[in-house]
């Protein structure tokens, strides 16, 4: 059977035809800008997301590493401890030349007096070079010594010469804490911390200042044995009540003074640094000047005891005198017998009074 012949398309239909063409395509056109336009502000606000969390993660890591780096610090810091400088020479001055008025004016400082004369008496003690030795046993932590430091150094400053002084401060989580004081760990002075003419000082520093991990203080020098024997005889009743207290000294074995119990203490010197602990020094009616004066000059008294009255520009003097009459004679001044031990300049003494 013939197929019918299909009748073609009017004018009409094929503008109408072209016509939904065009708006076919004007549609697909109109929602691919759509589209693109709705991609760039959410491409926008990924790469805004993703700089966002790359931002907080680097601020976190920025965190843990100084976190780390505080704790650093405060680690070193406690193991390196308080730092040790040398003496300005304000400061140094100030405390090895003292006004002899000033010196006078003080007299005792109303300081109750420090030492004991040894029982006996014994030989006198000489040092490495055949001198009267004054022996200090202390520790850089204890504010005792601290306190004690500035007036052996004015004491001792008579009869002969610091080559310089190095500062430090006693430990800052004990009674007194931080007070400013000296050092004579001999590390520090390469074995010239001083010289004189007159007497040996054997200075021995047993313990650093700061505390490590487990709550110890660093053993700076071991006493020597016959260090030990000294400090086994005389730092025990009846010359102090607490056996092995510091700061301990012996003047030649013939006098010794233990501990900071008769009158100066630390808690003069607390809040103050060492200039202005050194210009305390010119006025003999601060407290200051009182306690480090008054008792360096009892110091002073019982040295000359030792070496004869020399030198005579210091032991002759009124003040040295009349503090001499209450200490008795010592085995020097009464023509006894000396003998010489070499004590090696070592220093672990825990205890303070």
């Amino acid at each position: 059977m013939a197929k019918a012949k299909q009748k073609a398309p009017s004018a009409v239909q094929r503008r109408e035809k072209e016509r939904q063409q065009r708006q076919q395509r004007l549609a697909g056109s109109q929602s691919t800008q759509t589209q693109a336009r709705n991609k760039g502000p959410m491409k926008r606000k990924s790469s805004q997301r993703q700089w966002l969390l790359i931002g907080g993660v680097l601020v976190i890591i920025a965190a843990i590493i100084g976190g780390f780096e505080i704790i650093s610090h405060l680690q070193s810091g406690s193991q390196a401890g308080p730092t040790q400088t040398q003496a300005s020479s304000q400061v140094f001055n100030a405390v090895t030349n003292v006004d002899p008025v000033v010196l006078s004016a003080v007299g005792t400082g109303g300081v109750q007096n420090p030492l004991h004369a040894v029982k006996g008496p014994p030989p006198v003690l000489l040092g490495p070079t055949g001198k009267p030795q004054f022996l200090y046993v202390g520790a850089d932590y204890c504010p005792y010594c601290a306190a004690q430091r500035w007036a052996i150094v004015v004491a001792l400053s008579h009869f002969g010469t610091f080559s310089k002084l190095y500062q430090t401060t006693s430990s800052s989580v004990d009674v007194f804490p931080d007070t400013s004081t000296f050092t004579f760990s001999p590390s520090l002075y390469g074995g010239s911390l001083y010289t004189s003419s007159y007497i040996d000082f054997v200075a021995v520093e047993t313990q650093g200042n700061q505390q490590d991990a487990s709550g110890n203080y660093p053993v700076l020098q071991t006493p020597t044995t016959e260090q030990q024997q000294i400090l086994g005889t005389y730092d025990a009743p009846p010359y102090t009540t607490q056996a092995g207290s510091i700061p301990f000294m012996s003047i030649a074995n013939q006098y010794v003074a233990i501990g900071l119990s008769q009158g100066f203490s630390p808690q003069d010197l607390q809040g103050l640094q060492w200039q202005d602990i050194a210009n305390h020094l010119s006025d003999s009616t601060s407290a200051v000047a009182k306690g480090i004066i008054g008792t360096s000059n009892y110091l002073t008294a019982g040295i000359c005891m030792v070496t004869k009255q020399q030198p005579g520009s210091i032991c002759n003097t009124n003040v040295i005198q009349q503090i001499e009459q209450s200490l008795g004679k010592s085995a020097v001044s009464s023509g006894g017998a000396q003998i010489a031990v070499a004590v090696r300049p070592e220093a672990v003494f825990p205890r303070e009074e």
